[in-house]
């Protein structure tokens, strides 16, 4: 444990150097991340004030809050993984990792937490400045408040172990842009990004709730918003229990198998 905390330590520092090195690029990517759900903002309070103020159970202001909240919930369980994995095979440099005496998850995730706490405190200035302009309706109940810490918790290590048991299909394909592609339309779709859940079809509904894509994002966001009882909320807590240990079964697995068919391409 003690050498993990290194590890975790130095890799946040080693986070933190490179993002205000690559300031421009930090910046632009953090405008891509306002950008759409600014964009899906902005999109649906036009149509619910054109349909004379609301659509199902969303008026304008809730749609400006529910949109908010989706901003900041996949900033904190966004993950790159799948995007930086194929390169590391195609390259060569997973090989470097390979001779690491810790698994090369531990430093993804890492990076990952502190790509996170460097970029957060900005984008809840930019949440809140936006809440302020779109008279956004965000009211949560305390108990809400309360659940949403584990549940956000969970909802990150849910999606990240997902995403890097789909990077690790590189070590059969090499290129997964394609997988990634797939993967990023049903995320949009069936996650509440594009649009709250409960104003998708029934069927729709259903296969969101089914598989994981919901729990990482439209049930935070959900939670947060009040829009949840106490029971249901609980039971999103336990389909994201579950998926976690489906999640972490599959990396073990498809790790062990994966590295024995990796041979470092650009070596």
């Amino acid at each position: 444990m003690r050498e993990l905390a290194g590890l975790y330590l130095q890799q946040f520092r080693t986070t933190t150097a490179m993002m205000f090195q690559y300031r421009v690029m930090l910046l632009i990517w953090m405008l891509g991340q306002v950008l759409e759900p600014l964009i899906y903002l902005i999109v649906w309070s036009v149509v619910s004030t054109t349909a004379g103020g609301s659509i199902g159970d969303y008026t304008t202001t809730d749609f400006a809050g529910y949109f908010i909240v989706l901003m900041l919930v996949n900033q904190f369980s966004y993950t790159w993984i799948m995007y930086d994995f194929e390169y590391r095979v195609r390259d060569g440099t997973l090989s470097f990792a390979l001779l690491r005496p810790v698994h090369p998850i531990h430093s993804d995730i890492a990076d990952n937490i502190s790509a996170k706490l460097i970029t957060l405190p900005a984008m809840f200035i930019i949440a809140v400045g936006l809440a302020f302009f779109f008279h956004a309706a965000i009211s949560p109940q305390p108990w809400a408040i309360l659940l949403f810490i584990p549940a956000m918790l969970l909802a990150f290590l849910v999606r990240f172990m997902l995403e890097w048991t789909l990077a690790l299909a590189a070590f059969w394909t090499t290129r997964v842009s394609a997988l990634n592609q797939a993967y990023f339309v049903l995320m949009l779709f069936l996650s509440g990004q594009i649009a709250p859940l409960t104003l998708l079809p029934n069927p729709v509904q259903l296969v969101a709730n089914v598989l994981p894509f919901r729990w990482v994002i439209g049930f935070p966001v959900e939670l947060l918003l009040g829009r949840l009882s106490p029971v249901e909320a609980f039971i999103g807590l336990g389909a994201q229990a579950a998926w976690l240990v489906l999640g972490v079964l599959l990396v073990q697995l498809v790790w062990r198998r994966g590295v024995k068919e990796y041979s470092a391409v650009g070596a």
